[in-house]
């Protein structure tokens, strides 16, 4: 709120003369803030672990990382960037207001790096064969039965750090072309394969009903609208994935399965994810059906 407000305070600041100034007004500010709503606070515990913070800070050195950034790039080296969450999280794209405060669709590397959107090359969308959702916020084919229960135990859809359970649904089709469209993805991996071995038949959401007419988009208001999802079915695999080492292998079912998602989303399903380990990763040919 301090950014959009336009008076936070930035890393920069912390070498600039004026750092003091700038900080206290800060401070002002905030307890006006504070005091409005009744607040209680310590200030003086907190600011010394704060300041201790900003000297180690200021013994590293400082770079202007756009710069440093693009100057990488023109010397051929591979830029890394970790984002976090998931695209329908985006504070401006995402089910607001059941987002988060960032970009994270595939333009938060450009404003959040200073890399121009002309530099990026391929961008790889990354999906479960399943869905699941975290908190609060619409979810149209979460499965609040046995299966939604199965899902969460065998694929162990916990919170790594809280421990709290994942939502789980069948694979929504209409929020993943969404994802698809609004990251400008140009291929696809899918994770936890394995994880839909347990199941006879597995369910795709194709299309909404919604306002009385069937959808296949991710309409502006499924929060208060009521979104009714359309299914098709599929024959499962029903056996297990995890010692397969080549698409050769992998059951005709699953490989229906990959084929019809691509038909669907008009993009490359290029791996799928088999089990945990980093060698349980099928490398898939060419299989997009036109």
């Amino acid at each position: 709120m301090d950014k959009t407000g336009r008076n936070g305070l930035r890393v920069g600041d912390i070498s600039s003369p004026a750092f003091k100034q700038k900080y206290e007004a800060l401070v002002a500010k905030h307890k006006q803030i504070l005091a409005f709503h009744n607040y209680e606070y310590n200030l003086a515990e907190l600011e010394p672990a704060f300041f201790e913070g900003i000297e180690v800070l200021n013994e590293l050195k400082h770079i202007d990382s756009e710069l440093f950034i693009n100057k990488a790039m023109k010397a051929g080296k591979k830029i890394l960037a970790e984002g976090a969450q998931g695209s329908l999280l985006d504070i401006d794209f995402g089910t607001y207001p059941f987002v988060t405060s960032s970009n994270t669709v595939t333009a938060g590397a450009c404003t959040g790096l200073g890399v121009a959107p002309g530099n990026i090359g391929n961008v790889i969308g990354i999906f479960k064969a399943y869905c699941t959702r975290v908190g609060s916020g619409p979810f149209p084919t979460e499965l609040n039965d046995e299966v939604g229960e199965q899902i969460r135990a065998v694929g162990r859809e916990f919170g790594a750090t809280t421990g709290r359970p994942r939502r789980c649904g069948w694979l929504d089709l209409p929020a993943l072309n969404y994802a698809i469209m609004i990251n400008g993805v140009t291929e696809l991996m899918m994770m936890k394969a394995d994880i839909l071995s347990e199941f006879d038949t597995i369910k795709v959401c194709t299309h909404y009903k919604f306002k009385g007419e069937t959808i296949d988009y991710l309409p502006y208001d499924i929060i208060d609208e009521a979104v009714e999802p359309v299914y098709i079915e599929m024959k499962g695999w029903k056996v297990d994935l995890t010692q397969m080492d080549s698409q050769e292998q992998l059951p005709v079912e699953l490989t229906d399965y990959v084929k019809f998602i691509e038909k669907e989303t008009g993009v490359p399903i290029k791996v799928v994810s088999i089990g945990p380990d980093r060698k349980q990763t099928i490398m898939m040919n060419e299989v997009l059906v036109k």
